[in-house]
C-alpha cells in the first residue's frame, strides 16, 4: 500500500484546519483580536499539537482518538471520545458547506448567499458529492486535498494578507485602530468572550490525521514534524488574514457566510481588480471542497474502530476494496442533510451559522477534555516509548492550560454573540444545552449494546 508522505501529511493537516471561511467571524474581535488569538494559541493550539505529536509517536500501531483515550481510560471512554469527535462534525458540516455555497453564489448571483433554500440545496448536494469521492480511498483523497489546499486555501489567504498590507500602505480608510483602551473594552465585555469560540473553532482538528497512522510513511518521525510545520503556517495565515478583513470591513457589516468574498470584493474594487472576484471565488471553493476530505473520512474511520470493538452493529463496519467504511459515510450524509434543515429554521443565516458552530465546538471541547485528562493519567513517556518529547517541564503545564482553555470555551459557548440574531439569551443557552444532551445521549445505549451482544 502506498504511504502518505510528509509533504502530503502537512497539507492534510493544514487543509483540515486552515480555512478562509473562519476569517470573517474571527475578524469580529476587532481591537482585541491579537489578545484572543494569543490566548487560544497557548491554551489550545500548542497543547493539542504537542499531545497529538506525542501520542502518534507513542502509539504508532493504532492511532486516533479512540485508541489514544482507550489506553488511558478503557474502551467505553474511548467510544465517548470518538463519538464526540464524530457527532460534532455532523453539526459542523452545514456551516462549512453553507460557506462554500455562499462563495459559489458570487459566480452566479451574490444575493443567493442570503437565500436559505439555495444554501440548503447546495449544502446537501455538495456533501453527497464529497461522500462519493471518499469512496475512492485515502490515497486518492490525499492527492486531491494537497492540490486544493495549495491553490484554494493558502494562495487566497496569503493574497488577502498581502492586499490588507497594501491597503494600509496606500492610506485607505481603516476600520480598526489598536489602542490600550480598545483592548480593555474588548476583553471586558462577556459578548466579546463569547466570540472566543470562533478562534478555537478555527484550530479544531490537529489530532485528526492520527487515525491514518498506519498509512503514513515513518509516522513516529513524520507526524511530529508535520505538526510543527502546520502550526507555523496556520498561525501566520489565520492571524494576518483575519486582521486584513477587520481593517477593511466595519465589524457591524461583516457577514459570516460570505464575509470573505465580501472583503475581497471591497478590496478588489478599490484596486480596480473587480473582474478577478469570480476567479478568486472559484479558487476558494476548490480549497474549501478539498479541505473537507480529511474531516469527512477521519472521524468515520475512528467510528469504524469503535465498531470493530463491538460498540456498533457489524453491518456498519463494512468496508469497500479501498478500506473505506462506506455505510458509515452514507449514515453521515443522511445526518448532515437533517442538520442542514436548520438553515430554514433559524431566525437568520448568521444565526444558523453561529448556533451550529457554537454547538459543534462545545462538543469537540468535551473530547479535548478527555484527551488532556488521558495525557495526565498516562504521564510522560520514556524515550523508548516515544521519539517525540515535550520540552522539559512543559507537559503537565500544557495539559492544564489545555483543560482550562477547553472548559472556558465550553462556558462561553452558552453566551449569545453580540450583533447576531440567535433569539433570546435564555432560549439560545437552552438550545445549546439541549443540543449537547441530545447529541451525547446515544453513547450509553452503545455501551449497553456492546454488553448485551457480549453476553450472547
Amino acid at each position: 500500500m502506498q504511504k502518505i508522505s510528509l509533504f502530503s501529511l502537512i497539507f492534510l493537516i493544514i487543509a483540515a484546519i486552515d480555512s478562509i471561511r473562519n476569517l470573517p467571524a474571527t475578524a469580529l474581535f476587532g481591537n482585541s483580536l491579537p489578545f484572543f488569538f494569543l490566548l487560544v494559541l497557548f491554551t489550545f493550539l500548542f497543547p493539542v499539537a504537542l499531545l497529538s505529536a506525542e501520542f502518534s509517536s507513542r502509539f504508532s500501531e493504532e492511532g486516533g482518538i479512540f485508541h489514544w483515550i482507550r489506553n488511558a481510560f478503557g474502551e467505553e471512554v474511548g467510544l465517548l471520545a470518538i463519538w464526540l469527535q464524530w457527532i460534532n462534525t455532523m453539526v459542523w458540516y452545514p456551516t462549512v458547506l453553507s460557506f462554500l455555497a455562499g462563495t459559489a453564489a458570487y459566480l452566479v448571483n451574490p444575493n443567493l448567499a442570503k437565500e436559505p433554500l439555495f444554501l440548503f440545496i447546495s449544502t446537501v448536494s455538495l456533501f453527497w458529492l464529497l461522500t462519493w469521492l471518499n469512496f475512492k480511498g485515502l490515497h486518492v483523497s490525499a492527492k486531491i486535498n494537497t492540490i486544493c489546499c495549495i491553490i484554494g486555501t493558502l494562495f487566497p489567504m496569503l493574497l488577502l494578507s498581502f492586499l490588507g498590507f497594501i491597503w494600509v500602505i496606500r492610506g485607505e480608510p481603516l476600520q480598526l485602530t489598536f489602542s490600550l483602551d480598545g483592548l480593555i473594552s474588548g476583553i471586558s465585555t462577556p459578548t466579546s468572550w463569547a466570540s472566543l469560540i470562533v478562534i478555537v473553532a478555527s484550530f479544531l482538528g490537529m489530532e485528526l490525521s492520527g487515525v491514518h497512522i498506519k498509512e503514513i510513511d515513518h509516522p513516529q518521525k513524520n507526524f511530529p514534524k508535520a505538526m510543527g510545520i502546520s502550526v507555523a503556517i496556520l498561525t501566520t495565515t489565520m492571524l494576518f488574514g483575519a486582521l486584513s478583513i477587520a481593517l477593511v470591513i466595519p465589524s457591524s457589516e461583516i457577514r459570516l457566510v460570505d464575509g470573505t468574498m465580501q472583503s475581497f470584493r471591497h478590496i478588489f474594487s478599490a484596486f480596480h481588480l473587480s473582474p478577478l472576484v469570480p476567479l478568486l471565488a472559484f479558487l476558494i471553493m476548490i480549497g474549501t471542497f478539498g479541505g473537507m476530505i480529511n474531516w469527512l473520512i477521519s472521524p468515520a474511520k475512528g467510528l469504524l474502530q469503535a465498531s470493530e470493538k463491538g460498540f456498533l452493529p457489524h453491518w456498519l463496519a463494512v468496508k469497500n476494496r479501498h478500506g473505506i467504511p462506506v455505510r458509515i459515510l452514507v449514515m453521515q450524509a443522511i445526518l448532515v442533510t437533517f442538520f442542514s434543515l436548520c438553515l430554514v429554521l433559524m431566525p437568520s443565516i448568521n444565526g444558523f451559522y453561529w448556533f451550529l458552530m457554537a454547538l459543534s465546538t462545545g462538543l469537540y471541547m468535551l473530547m479535548y477534555v478527555l484527551l488532556f485528562a488521558a495525557a495526565l493519567k498516562l504521564r510522560r513517556p520514556s524515550r523508548e516509548m516515544s521519539s517525540f518529547q515535550f520540552p522539559k517541564g512543559t507537559r503537565r503545564l500544557s495539559c492544564w492550560l489545555g483543560l482550562g482553555g477547553a472548559f472556558l470555551t465550553i462556558g462561553v459557548g452558552f453566551i449569545p454573540p453580540e450583533g447576531i440574531d440567535v433569539g433570546t439569551p435564555f432560549g439560545y443557552a437552552l438550545e445549546i444545552a439541549l443540543g449537547n444532551i441530545l447529541l451525547i445521549a446515544p453513547v450509553p445505549f452503545l455501551w449497553y449494546y456492546k454488553k448485551k451482544m457480549g453476553r450472547r
